[in-house]
């Protein structure tokens, strides 16, 4: 028995446009990858098993989601739009979990960059320049 069939790759509706998935899958990874981050924390600061199994079943999670992504977006927008998002993320979590204060000149960063990523998802896409 392969490794493919033992895992497969998750599959998109048909139906849906590839923004509409890479989008999806930037979400995914950005929240499996938050999830494992916060795990890590935890584990540090308390040592606990539980923290320590949350935080590899994310990671583990999150390798199987990005290899089920490329699919269907390029590597480029699908890896920088999680790590966009996961960057948010993170802020969030330091501001109302560890209450963390940003002066409004780094929202206005974030609002900056998080609409550079939509254009970059949602702009048409050049054509790759593949050798015949």
């Amino acid at each position: 028995m392969s490794t493919i069939e033992l895992l497969p790759l998750i599959k998109a509706p048909a139906s849906w446009p590839v923004p509409v998935v890479a989008t999806v899958a930037m979400l995914g990874l950005a929240t499996l990858d938050l999830v494992g981050a916060v795990a890590a924390k935890q584990w540090v600061e308390h040592r606990g098993g539980p923290a320590l199994a949350v935080g590899l079943g994310a990671f583990v999670l999150l390798w199987w989601v990005y290899a089920s992504s490329l699919q269907y977006a390029e590597l480029a927008v699908v890896t920088l739009g999680w790590v966009v998002v996961l960057q948010v993320g993170l802020v969030l979590v330091d501001r109302f979990r560890y209450a963390v204060e940003m002066p409004p000149g780094k929202w206005v960063a974030i609002g900056v960059v998080l609409a550079a990523q939509a254009y970059l998802l949602l702009a048409p896409s050049g054509t790759s320049g593949g050798t015949s």
